[in-house]
């Protein structure tokens, strides 16, 4: 069946008188931007949703690609093989990465992808990121010589940090050390136990993360897509029955909507078309976060990525059509309205404060690891949810009374009109805030939830708050000789050394601790001329965190005064059964990426240096990377629900501006549109904002009491920044769209 070209003709008028319409239309420019801001959000909102499917899968599969294939025990017979043992290192503050061991066992040992030659015994080869982000701790000598970066291939990703270091003196076929045959599926079948990399422990499932793209980034913006279709409703609402009173059909109104909204809704779908391509041409790096978007993972994806501007572009005018088809309950009947609903909100503003603090301080009530406790909580954050909007909306109202009679007193309309406005509405002051106050408090919820589970990470930051790096601990991988150890405490100017180890075996096997006269001084404990049992310990705090962070379950500690060759030669034969703890006496912060770089000097795969507990903080930052971006989405959720709900106020304060058109003329200036777009548009949202910020913080308080918190000052205030520059940005534009209708109005029998 085709078309005929009178049926062609007419639908190309009925788009043109849309896209007319939509000029001439008041507020048309307020729906132009709106329209064009929800399809460009959705096109982003739906692409991030791509991109992490396309993140996870790429990394998926570079991973498999480069793990090993392991001998199948008849190593001699193996043609080609590669020595690999799998180790682990850190930046100061940031999370554990693999040092990988290589050398060359048998044959033309396979090198592992992203490695084009073997670097040369004593050499390493590191990630461009690594390489970047360890700068400052001279990351590229830690390990030996610099032999050049890692290939792209080898990598789960740019932002990656990877280590291969080929040791001095080569790996020796021991317990520790596998041989592998070669790398990826094609080689085999590959052992998942020796994959480098530490991402898959690290990274958080993809249906956690499409789960918060799809709440924090799409549900926010199809909430603005739905307001973006019934702003300026009222007026379109008029045509749609005109045209309908004419004869026009469904076919023929749809099209007028589409000819409307298609301008903007195309523009929208262009613009988030262009960011999409930039990311599928280069890697882009994503703010606050500091993460790479791999651009080599997003083009295997790249039909999704390309079809994402014309689904949301489809989805917008389809919104749009089915909502300007369906039109809202107009006003024009003579039934009494119901009564105000100011007496519910005024009950709902008072249960506000009682709710907040049965969520604050209502868990207190009840004993830790109770259900109860956690069910109050949960009870009163319900509760403020609930009444959070209507107390906002109060505030707003009785805000509103007092700038009526400062209005009437003082002898100013535009005070006196505003006020009046907003102590009548308060009902839709609070469906104005609702959305943003939720999104508030579900966010701070979401972040204060990541450290909920660190409570080793919170002792960790404690002990490392109270003596920095005044002492720290060292375990030497595999081993050391004496005469290696004893080089390594040469290296170090100015460095004492003790040794704790349990003293015998049993349930009360005490510690003993081993150091000469200098390191016992510079830990405030007695100098002994053998040996010294203590009950009490004394007040030093360097000691108290070593012990606190030193495997041991006798109350008493053995003082044992030793050489430094004694003490060389304990500290060697200990192993990992014992603590090695290096400290100055002068109080002073010993260098952790100096001393890591002189074990790597000595002992053949270095030591793990760190201050006591380091490890546990290391352990507990991919949560903080994980609230990070719940943060970037979050805010960004919030900057669009707050967009959105400002929309919704500013169509609904044009709408009635013609009715205030002729105030100008009566109180003979514009000043009335600036004060009342403040109290329409600006004062609901920065108060949304800053109170929501606050109420949300707090109510997150006693979440992060036994944990590690990641709400910051900082994330606070750019919460709270976010929303006011928003609803700022909207007023002015209110506003200044008011005025200029005003200065258009001419007397027609008002």
């Amino acid at each position: 069946m085709t078309l005929s070209r009178d049926t062609v003709k007419l639908a190309r008028q009925l788009l043109a008188i849309g896209r007319i319409a939509g000029r001439r239309a008041e507020a048309g420019g307020v729906r132009f931007v709106a329209v064009l801001l929800a399809t460009l959000t959705l096109t982003i909102s739906l692409g991030s949703l791509v991109a992490v499917h396309a993140v996870y899968a790429g990394k998926e599969e570079r991973r498999t690609a480069r793990t090993p294939v392991a001998s199948d025990g008849a190593s001699d017979r193996a043609a080609n093989a590669t020595a690999w043992l799998v180790g682990s290192d850190s930046l100061d503050g940031e999370r554990r990465f693999s040092v990988v061991y290589v050398a060359p066992y048998k044959g033309n040992s396979p090198l592992p992808p992203g490695l084009d030659r073997w670097p040369e015994p004593g050499q390493a080869v590191l990630s461009p990121a690594l390489r970047k982000a360890g700068a400052d701790e001279d990351i590229d000598h830690r390990y030996g010589q610099l032999a050049g970066t890692i290939g792209e291939e080898g990598l789960d990703e740019p932002s990656e940090w990877l280590v291969y270091l080929r040791p001095r003196n080569g790996l020796s076929a021991d317990r520790r050390t596998d041989i592998v045959t070669g790398f990826g599926p094609t080689a085999g079948r590959v052992s998942a136990a020796l994959e480098p990399g530490s991402g898959r422990l690290d990274d958080k499932p993809e249906s956690m993360f499409q789960a918060a793209a799809m709440g924090m980034l799409v549900l926010p913006a199809g909430a603005l897509l739905i307001v973006a279709a019934r702003t300026g409703a009222y007026t379109r609402d008029r045509r749609t029955a005109l045209v309908a009173a004419l004869g026009g059909r469904r076919l023929d109104r749809a099209l007028i909507t589409m000819g409307e909204a298609g301008p903007p809704a195309a523009l929208g779908a262009v613009i988030g078309a262009a960011a999409i391509a930039a990311a599928l041409l280069q890697d882009v790096r994503i703010p606050y976060t500091d993460y790479i978007l791999s651009s080599t993972h997003l083009r295997h994806y790249g039909w999704g990525a390309v079809f994402v501007p014309l689904a949301a572009f489809l989805a917008v005018q389809t919104t749009v059509v089915i909502a300007d088809l369906t039109p809202g309950r107009r006003g024009s009947g003579t039934r009494p309205r119901a009564a105000s609903r100011s007496a519910w909100l005024t009950r709902l503003a008072v249960l506000c404060p009682l709710a907040i603090i049965l969520a604050v301080r209502g868990p207190e009530l009840f004993a830790p690891d109770t259900a109860l406790r956690t069910l109050t909580s949960w009870a009163g954050i319900g509760i403020t949810v609930l009444t959070l909007p209507a107390a906002i909306a109060t505030v707003v109202a009785q805000a509103g009374n007092l700038l009526t009679r400062r209005g009437r007193a003082l002898g100013l309309p535009g005070m006196l009109v505003a006020g009046r406005r907003t102590s009548a509405h308060p009902g839709g002051t609070a469906r104005l805030v609702t959305g943003v106050s939720i999104a508030l408090i579900v966010l701070m919820q979401a972040i204060a939830w990541q450290g909920l589970f660190g409570a080793q990470t919170t002792e960790a930051r404690q002990t490392l708050d109270r003596i920095g790096r005044s002492v720290v601990t060292m375990v030497v991988r595999g081993g050391a000789s004496a005469s290696a150890m004893g080089e390594f405490l040469a290296g170090a100017p100015g460095t004492q050394a003790v040794v704790l180890a349990p003293a015998g075996e049993g349930q009360n096997a005490s510690l003993t601790l081993h150091g000469d006269c200098a390191a016992l001084t510079a830990l405030r404990l007695p100098c002994p001329a053998h040996e010294a049992r203590l009950v009490k310990l004394p007040a030093d705090p360097k000691l108290r965190e070593l012990l606190r962070w030193t495997p041991h379950r006798g109350p008493e500690l053995l003082v044992r005064r030793v050489d430094a060759r004694k003490l060389t030669e304990h500290a060697a034969s200990a192993g990992s059964n014992a603590t090695l703890a290096l400290l100055r006496p002068d109080g002073k912060p010993l260098s952790v990426p100096d001393l890591k770089r002189l074990s790597y000097e000595v002992f053949p795969r270095g030591a793990v240096i760190g201050a006591p507990g380091e490890d546990q903080l290391t352990a507990g930052v991919p949560n903080r990377d994980q609230g990070r971006w719940s943060a970037l989405f979050g805010m960004t959720g919030i900057a669009v629900l707050a967009m959105t709900a400002g929309l919704s106020a500013m169509a609904e304060f044009l709408r009635q501006g013609r009715a205030l058109a002729p105030l100008s003329v009566l109180t003979g200036g514009l000043r009335v549109f600036r004060t009342s777009a403040a109290w329409s548009v600006l004062a609901p949202l920065a108060l949304a904002g800053t109170a929501g910020t606050a109420v949300a913080a707090a109510l997150a308080a006693p979440v992060t009491a036994n944990g590690e918190s990641y709400i910051t000052g900082g994330m606070i205030l750019s919460t709270a920044g976010v929303v006011l520059v928003v609803s700022a940005f909207l007023w002015v534009w209110a506003f200044r769209v008011a005025i200029r209708q005003a200065q258009t109005w001419r007397p027609s029998g008002d």
